[in-house]
């Protein structure tokens, strides 16, 4: 008797279990009814998703109620996380410093509300303090935060310690780099003064040995665009694309038509990154460039203590800058997603696939009047602007603007 009894309790706990996806308890989130934008996948079309720790489940046309949280997002967008390429994010006590300073900033305080999940720190850190920027901020940070590594030892750390040749040591960074290859996606040149073309050398040696590419943020008359592009390799990134300041050559030519050299590069496999920033973008530069076909590779927003309250604002304001400008909205979540996850080698990112993170952004596309800023406090006027209705990193919701996954409180 007590042997059958046991026996009965096992088949019914095994029928209790096997029922608990009908009950909605079985997983944890599951995503109804919103049209997914998916160019990595090449999917556009309403889905349903199934999150459970951390990875997507199931990505089909209709699953069964099977989870303690319903999201219903009809008449929403859901897209891969956005990858954001451009960041200054080393932040910390530092007054007037990018490393380790106040003129960066604490990423989760900025990216889960533009829809961000990944973001790309453009060269904060150098061979000597990257370990000190992976303590304090990478291993405390939920944003997924990865790293172009300075060829300048101490990164970011001021116009006098940057221009230091002997601290610009290619095989210190190349031996960095093999150290935490997860972490370190290229190498960095940029805000060296000097008319040398050391710097520049050395950051593709580092970059050659360590097999990963390099991003170039020089923006100065000793160093003549053309010749940047010439020394770049296929897969090397250059940033600011679309600044029109004295220090550098504009891309756009006194013809109004985007410069033979540069259709040259990016035809030879060299990628543009928008590099918004506080001064690197303008409108009398992206609007000719985009009439001719030619758009950045990724939206780098060189998000930092000044850009993020002029006409940078976010991710999303970017890439609604770019609708407005005459891209798609499929185009923009190609710039904002697969793009740049290939250009930085994490093909496991920007791109919604069962077995996968679970990063998504799930957004509305407003539709009215709205403007838009340049760098040089120009605007232009839009008809579609993007705002993220919620974030999920890892597979938890860490946005919810409206409350789509909070319960609904009567009263």
């Amino acid at each position: 008797m007590i042997i059958f009894l046991r026996k009965s309790i096992f088949a019914l706990a095994i029928v209790l279990v096997s029922m608990s996806g009908v009950f909605g308890q079985r997983y944890e989130i599951l995503i109804r009814g919103g049209h997914v934008i998916d160019p990595g996948n090449q999917v556009d079309k309403v889905l349903d998703i199934l999150i459970d720790k951390g990875k997507i489940i199931k990505i089909a046309s209709s699953i069964p109620d099977s989870a303690s949280k319903i999201i219903d997002a009809k008449d929403l967008y859901i897209t891969p996380g956005f990858i954001d390429t451009h960041t200054h994010v080393f932040v910390g006590p530092e007054a007037g410093l990018f490393a380790n300073g106040v003129n960066s900033v604490s990423p989760d305080d900025f990216t889960f509300r533009a829809g961000v999940t990944t973001v790309v720190d453009a060269g904060t850190s150098g061979w000597r303090n990257f370990p000190l920027f992976q303590k304090q901020v990478i291993d405390q940070s939920k944003t997924r935060i990865l790293a172009f590594l300075n060829i300048s030892g101490e990164g970011m750390t001021g116009a006098a310690r940057e221009q230091n040749l002997e601290d610009m040591n290619a095989d210190s960074t190349a031996a960095l780099i093999l150290k935490y290859p997860e972490n370190i996606v290229g190498v960095k040149i940029g805000h060296y003064n000097g008319k040398d073309w050391k710097p520049f050398d050395r950051a593709i040696i580092a970059a050659s040995k360590s097999k990963k590419p390099l991003f170039v943020e020089c923006h100065l008359p000793e160093y003549p665009l053309e010749y940047q592009l010439a020394k770049m390799r296929p897969g090397d990134m250059i940033t600011h694309s679309f600044e029109n300041i004295k220090e550098r050559m504009p891309i756009i030519g006194d013809d109004g038509k985007v410069r033979l050299f540069v259709l040259e590069a990016k035809k030879r496999g060299i990628l543009f990154d928008l590099g918004h920033g506080g001064a690197g973008f303008w409108f009398d530069q992206a609007m000719p460039a985009v009439r001719q076909g030619f758009y950045p590779n990724s939206f780098g927003t060189d998000l930092h203590r000044f850009s993020m309250n002029s006409g940078m604002k976010d991710m999303a304001n970017v890439m609604s800058k770019f609708m407005a400008l005459g891209l798609s909205l499929e185009q923009v979540v190609q710039i904002a997603t697969w793009n740049p996850a290939k250009a930085i080698g994490h093909e496991e990112l920007g791109n919604l696939k069962v077995g996968g993170a679970a990063d998504l952004a799930i957004f509305r596309v407003r539709e009215g009047e709205f403007g838009f800023t340049d760098s040089g406090g120009n605007s232009i006027t839009g008809t579609k602007k993007l705002e993220v209705e919620m974030t999920i990193r890892d597979g938890k919701i860490v946005w919810d603007l409206n409350g789509l996954g909070a319960k609904k409180q009567k009263y």
